[in-house]
């Protein structure tokens, strides 16, 4: 149906670096092009209304796409930015230089505070006049001088619109909690509805460096040969009450951030890392799902429940697996039982089309100043594994049953489910093709593809030199999970019900997973003013991941940018990871920093860009670069506080 001023499209515009808008109208259509001059003052990830406005110029070689215009900001994505302060050399104005790539107008500062140029601030935009060519704001923090750890650190969380410091009213609740929680943690474990673990066998395994601990794992033998396992996660809606200041700001913030040298906690210290934290030697409060399995894994009965625990032990997930290879040390018959049962319950998961994507993840190394030192990749053991594989148990267990239980109550849409799409038709059909070139076949119809076919594929691909290409063009084809009211199941870990459950000390959802859990338990009801409003914190909580998930992806880039700094003019082996009109981008074997070959270093060559084939395709010496294919690279250039590198290939 045709836009105009009185009927225009409404929803999220993107907005590139360059000035560029994307405004996506229909599924069946590709975006709208925005050109700068009809952006109006839109900004990146702002809730717009939008006409169509023409045709938009398109490269050479390419059918033109429709255009639209910006005519309304319904919302802005975000209201303050942080960057570093300077002085315009044209205009003399004061100016902030955002970390924020996506601000694609300078920002200029009316009121700076008295801060130092150099200085890194928090800027709140004040206006953005239809008439100014940008928008205009006031320095409402000065972060320090920028370059240094702290600042910098400190910065990537404002930029995300996360803090470190709580609200007094938050301050004083928590200092409350520090006189009183030992006391509610003993009459906690009184209450009647509480069921009592604390004679069995329970410890946790983490992280070595956790210092919040949802999770643990209780395991003893019944008779008949069958199991008993339970999963105790922390019970922490005992404390945080409804609307009390502790919620409200654990709402806002909805998760934790996990930075390379520092967490930014959800909520504060005195609960995440003390009354909630399942530490060993200590009574807890938990809210369990409790497991009766057989020797083959399968479940036979399943309780859910408040409990009491006491754990004996905590693990690190090193100790945990020294302990299973040593077949000697604490709890061994417990960890020899939880893994059997692990391996069987991931082995029926993985057949039923759970798709196996083993990603690695990067681990900096930092000195007592913030230097980084070393750039190591974590390693999955099977302790891992084990911890994964009963969690998300738990969590489809407690789907299922929740979901029954708003069936029967007339409540089927008051929960938060974590869904995960099918990937979109025309990515898998694309996806096919593509693969077809590389001489392998991807089964679907008309698009539609089943996750154990993809399990087939990364099978077929394992160790050959085509794997890292195949494995990212299959991720970059998948839908993104999220939460909703509205559930449409797991692709990705084939679940047809699936929640968030096993970690509400760092994420806002599970802790209103617990609530509808107690809510139907009948021991702390929940109004149905609050259940409506689930969908939209559901979408709240969705956005607050991915900032979240992007500032802790800063941190690790500009650690690996600031440790290759020392090593410009060095060559690298390293893997083409993506391609486009503007080059190559890069990733490095050694270290799996990533950065960018441009065009115009390629060499003495006109290289046009296949999308479709991922691949850049010299005209005269027909020479190709593709996704996935190694290359020697030279870094050029490091810069730190762009947390970019710039490689050539080497020889050049």
């Amino acid at each position: 149906m045709p836009t105009s001023a009185s009927n225009p499209y409404q929803g999220v515009i993107s907005i590139t670096r360059k000035g560029t808008g994307f405004f996506p109208y229909d599924e069946k259509e590709e975006d709208l092009i925005i050109p700068f001059e009809n952006l109006g003052t839109a900004i990146h990830g702002d809730i717009v209304k939008v006409v169509r406005a023409g045709m938009a110029p398109a490269p050479v070689g390419k059918p033109a796409r429709p255009a639209g215009k910006v005519v309304e900001i319904v919302s802005r994505n975000r209201t303050t930015f942080v960057g570093t302060l300077v002085r315009s050399e044209e205009t003399g104005n004061l100016l902030l230089s955002p970390d924020w790539k996506r601000l694609h107008v300078p920002l200029r500062v009316e009121d700076d505070k008295g801060v130092p140029l150099g200085h890194k601030v928090l800027v709140k935009m004040t206006g953005w006049a239809a008439s100014a060519p940008c928008p205009s704001g006031d320095v409402i923090e000065d972060i320090g001088v920028a370059g240094v750890h702290d600042v910098e650190m400190r910065a990537l969380v404002l930029s995300q619109g996360f803090s470190s410091e709580f609200p007094p009213s938050v301050v004083t609740e928590a200092k409350k909690l520090e006189e009183t929680g030992r006391a509610i943690i003993t009459e906690g474990a009184t209450e009647e509805a509480r069921r009592d673990f604390r004679l069995v066998p329970t410890f946790t395994i983490d992280p070595v460096d956790a210092k919040d601990f949802d999770d643990a794992l209780s395991v003893q033998k019944l008779d008949g040969g069958k199991i008993e396992v339970g999963v105790h996660i922390a019970d922490v809606s005992h404390f945080v009450r409804i609307g009390n200041a502790i919620d409200r700001e654990a709402k806002k913030r909805a998760t934790s951030v996990y930075l390379v040298d520092r967490t930014i906690p959800m909520l504060p210290d005195v609960l995440s890392a003390d009354l909630c934290s399942l530490r060993p030697d200590e009574d807890r409060l938990s809210v369990s799902a409790v497991f009766t399995l057989d020797t083959d894994a399968n479940v036979l009965d399943t309780w859910f429940g408040k409990t009491v625990i006491h754990s004996a032990k905590r693990f690190t997930y090193e100790e945990a697996q020294e302990v299973l290879d040593a077949q000697a040390g604490p709890h061994l018959t417990e960890l020899n039982t939880l893994r059997d049962l692990a391996r069987k319950i991931r082995a029926k998961r993985v057949a039923e089309g759970a798709i196996e994507f083993d990603t690695a993840e990067v681990k900096i190394e930092l000195d007592a100043s913030g230097k980084p030192v070393a750039v190591r990749l974590k390693e999955r053991k099977e302790t891992n594994l084990l911890i994964e594989d009963f969690m998300l148990l738990a969590n489809v267990a407690v789907a299922k049953h929740l979901a029954e239980l708003g069936k029967n109550g007339h409540l089927p849409h008051n929960f938060l489910y974590r869904v995960h799409d099918a990937p979109e038709a025309d990515k898998i059909e694309t996806l096919a093709l593509f693969l077809r070139v590389l001489g392998y076949d991807l089964e679907h119809h008309a698009g539609r593809v089943k996750g154990t076919s993809v399990n087939e594929l990364l099978a077929k691909v394992k160790g050959k030199p085509e794997e890292y290409l195949v494995k990212t063009a299959t991720l970059r084809s998948m839908a993104k999970a999220v939460y909703t009211t509205k559930n449409i199941g797991h692709f990705g870990l084939a679940f047809t019900h699936y929640t968030h459950f096993t970690s509400p000390i760092r994420r806002y959802p599970d802790l209103l997973v617990h609530r509808m859990l107690k809510h139907h338990l009948g021991t702390e009801p929940v109004s149905r003013q609050e259940m409506e409003e689930f969908e939209e914190l559901a979408i709240h909580a969705s956005e607050r991941e991915v900032s979240a998930v992007e500032a802790e992806r800063d941190s690790i880039k500009m650690k690996q940018v600031e440790f290759l700094a020392e090593r410009v003019g060095e060559a690298f082996d390293a893997v083409i990871s993506g391609v486009s009109e503007r080059g190559l981008f890069v990733e490095l074997v050694e270290t799996h920093a990533e950065g960018m070959i441009k065009m115009r270093d390629l060499g003495d060559d006109y290289y046009t860009y296949d999308e479709k084939r991922y691949r850049l395709a010299g005209e005269r010496a027909k020479k190709e670069f593709r996704l996935g294919d190694p290359i020697r690279v030279t870094l050029a250039a490091a810069r730190v506080a762009d947390k970019e590198l710039d490689f050539v290939p080497s020889g050049k």
